[in-house]
């Protein structure tokens, strides 16, 4: 059976466990090694067995515990060219760590840790930022797509299809603007290459349901411009407007800062 797990999903770190019961990988390392390592351990998960870590970006709070976390276990470690660059140069990866540029085309593939892995661009104010597909060893597909500025017609035909995809549902608008940033990093979450809106989330899901979705997994939630009963209202409603029924239809949660919930099994 397919495993799926957000370790730690939000701006204050992000790392997501994709595999099966003998491999698995991690899309980023946004938290300490030792965190990392302590919710492993709470759900099974030898670090021995984990392949690599594919990073979608090189923004903070998706490799702070890379560097360790890789040298300790021998991961290795795939980027795009452009985040791969901002790694050596920033060295956050150590010295000696097996690296790889994955080209984020759509196309090419790797095979790590009983997955097979995808890149696609997503636009992000970063290097080369970039989501994943992954393909597993049990016929599954989860794709996971956050820090994506708008939704693409490239994002929304790479993830086309997945049995369960984390997308990224970061902030209330009215919640944004009312609240405490100030206005350039306001500015910034609203572009284009930001992050995406709890509405702007919303509107993809009924289509992307209707391709064969069935699991939704609500991520990167800002905890100073959202909430979680918020994002999955905003989420639940679209998907009612389309005539969707949840239960039958999909699945849908929220991934919280530090999930405890276990291992999604599918």
């Amino acid at each position: 059976m397919a495993r799926y797990c957000p370790l730690f999903s939000g701006s204050e770190g992000n790392c997501t466990y994709i595999g099966n019961a003998d491999a698995g990988i991690l899309i980023d390392a946004g938290v300490s090694a030792k965190r990392i390592e302590t919710a492993l351990a709470a759900r099974g998960i030898d670090p021995r067995r984990i392949a690599a870590v594919f990073v979608t970006h090189e923004h903070s709070d998706h490799i702070a515990g890379l560097k360790v976390l890789s040298k300790r276990y021998g991961m290795r470690v795939y980027a795009t060219r452009g985040t791969m660059e901002a790694l050596c140069e920033g060295e956050k990866v150590a010295t000696g760590t097996a690296c790889f540029a994955l080209p984020a085309d759509g196309h090419t593939t790797v095979q790590e840790g009983g997955c097979e892995i995808t890149a696609f661009t997503t636009p992000h104010d970063s290097r080369q930022s970039c989501g994943y597909r992954i393909h597993t060893a049990d016929d599954r597909t989860v794709a996971v797509a956050t820090d994506i500025g708008n939704m693409t017609a490239t994002v929304r035909e790479a993830i086309r299809g997945c049995d369960l995809i984390q997308i990224e549902s970061n902030h209330d608008v009215p919640m944004l603007l009312g609240g405490p940033y100030p206005d350039f990093l306001k500015q910034r979450i609203l572009a284009s290459t930001g992050h995406l809106s709890n509405p702007a989330c919303a509107a993809e899901l009924v289509g992307l349901a209707k391709s064969g979705t069935t699991r939704f997994v609500l991520a990167h939630l800002s905890r100073h411009n959202n909430r979680p009963d918020l994002a999955l209202a905003t989420a639940q409603a679209a998907l009612s407007e389309g005539g969707l029924l949840e239960g039958a239809d999909y699945l849908l949660r929220v991934a919280s800062p530090e999930d405890t919930r276990g291992i999604m099994v599918f």
